[in-house]
């Protein structure tokens, strides 16, 4: 190459196309910019909204956020001022990885981008359970619905009458706050829960058993029963048959609504397609750098997989929070600068349910040792204490791997647990951790330490 060939090279700008504008693919655009301020960036989106909060769309749905539109994180206007191209509702066919090159339809008009760089972030889309008559000509019955997009979102809103019955199968966290944002809008509310206990992928048992009760006050909630299959009248859902699963006894619920919330499959059909390695359960599989097993192609969010920061198992990416680490990792690397996301990934989680605050971090494996402590968040002596539940895991060796809390503050205090986690702290080191005190604010000991303190004791008898 020419001297007069390598300036004119180094001053060509650099191609950054993204699938995709979730949490994850606006994240990684905005850092690809902070990286490369002269790089031509490019985002394809299918939808017709620009970044907005999928974590927001139950409590657009109660109304708490007054209106969908509030949803909206980042506008199409601000991409513009960024200098960053949005293609909205604008479907790629096809990736050409050996010419680099992205083919797109936005209706009847085909587009094609050149990239350097390019960021899969495709998401997930609901899995539809194996429901008799749940689907007719592969579109859900009309009063059948799921919840992914603002447009979902709004189809159950102007779907909600006052009185009326709704069923909700699955009680994970986005099934939980469905079922209290329609309660707020006062219907009559059934979850339906495959597993032998609410949240089983958040919290165990035990304290699966505490936000049961509590929410069992206001929801109808059936635990170990699976939707079998469905009835309907002129073409609208009417009703809702369980199987227990304990006894194969059959059980029919009536029902105005139904809304499925049983999990996410990864939308990775492009990503397969173009070589890139995907796990058994089809997630694409990514590294430090979110860099994919194809050369300059990353993936982010809901498509991909990742190792888990205690067992180092790969694990499916299904949080908001972590697919923003994601973006800022693979926009970072794919602008040419450099960001290594930890060793994986702590799965770090809130959320709040008829007013219960719960939160969990890292293991809960049952080959853990654990301390449970049940108390207040103010001294027993001064009124307005709240209640808290807090357990912590610890492996033989006495190092902090996970908790879980319910309860007043219980987001701050896992928050802490994530920090001593990510410190490699023991729980003799953590146990006499000085937090703050005061009466109106805090007790002497705080209960993240308490728990500690029984881990400890539970540790030094096994010594013995």
């Amino acid at each position: 190459m020419l001297l007069g060939q390598v300036g004119d090279y180094l001053s060509q700008e650099r191609k950054i196309v993204i699938i995709g504008c979730g949490a994850g693919g606006g994240t990684a655009a905005q850092f690809a910019r902070k990286t490369d301020r002269k790089a031509s960036i490019t985002i394809i989106e299918k939808d017709k909204n620009p970044q907005y909060s999928k974590c927001g769309l139950p409590y657009a749905i109660s109304g708490i956020i007054p209106n969908f539109d509030n949803l909206i994180e980042f506008s199409e206007d601000w991409f513009k001022r960024a200098g960053i191209d949005l293609l909205l509702e604008t479907k790629v066919e096809k990736i050409d990885v050996s010419k680099k090159v992205v083919i797109a339809n936005k209706g009847d008009n085909v587009i094609e981008k050149t990239f350097d760089s390019l960021i899969i972030a495709t998401g997930a889309k609901p899995l539809i359970p194996p429901i008799e008559n749940i689907q007719d000509q592969g579109k859900l019955i009309n009063g059948v619905f799921v919840l992914r997009t603002i447009d979902d979102a709004k189809d159950i809103s102007s779907s909600i009458i006052k009185g009326k019955k709704v069923t909700i199968i699955g009680a994970g966290l986005i099934g939980l706050e469905l079922a209290e944002s329609l309660y707020k809008k006062e219907m009559k509310v059934t979850v339906v829960e495959a597993l032998p206990s609410i949240l089983a992928y958040t919290v165990d048992q035990d304290l699966s058993k505490i936000i049961l009760d509590e929410i069992s006050k206001k929801v109808e909630i059936f635990t170990n029963h699976i939707a079998t299959k469905i009835e309907n009248d002129s073409d609208k859902v009417t009703k809702v048959f369980v199987e227990d699963k304990r006894n194969g006894t059959e059980k029919e619920i009536q029902t105005d609504l139904l809304v499925i919330a049983t999990g996410l499959k990864p939308e990775t059909t492009l990503a397969k397609d173009t070589g890139c390695k995907l796990s058994k359960k089809e997630y694409i599989i990514v590294n430090n750098n979110c860099e994919t097993s194809v050369k300059d192609v990353y993936a982010i969010g809901d498509c991909t997989e990742f190792k888990d920061f205690i067992t180092k198992k790969s694990i499916p990416i299904g949080l908001g929070s972590i697919a923003v680490r994601q973006g800022i990792s693979a926009g970072t690397n794919a602008a040419g600068g450099n960001y290594t996301l930890l060793d994986g990934f702590l799965q770090t989680c809130t959320s709040e349910l008829f007013n219960m605050e719960i939160a969990a971090v890292g293991s809960s494996d049952e080959n853990l040792v654990t301390g449970k402590f049940n108390g207040l968040s103010l001294p027993h002596y001064f009124p307005g204490g709240k209640p808290i539940t807090i357990k912590v895991f610890a492996n033989k060796d006495g190092k902090i791997l996970g908790a879980q809390a319910i309860g007043d503050n219980a987001a701050q205090r896992i928050n802490t647990i994530a920090a001593a986690i990510l410190g490699n702290l023991d729980i003799e080191t953590f146990r006499r951790l000085e937090t703050a005190y005061a009466p109106p604010i805090a007790p002497t000991l705080d209960a993240i330490t308490l728990a500690c303190d029984i881990i400890s004791a539970k540790l030094r008898k096994r010594q013995k």
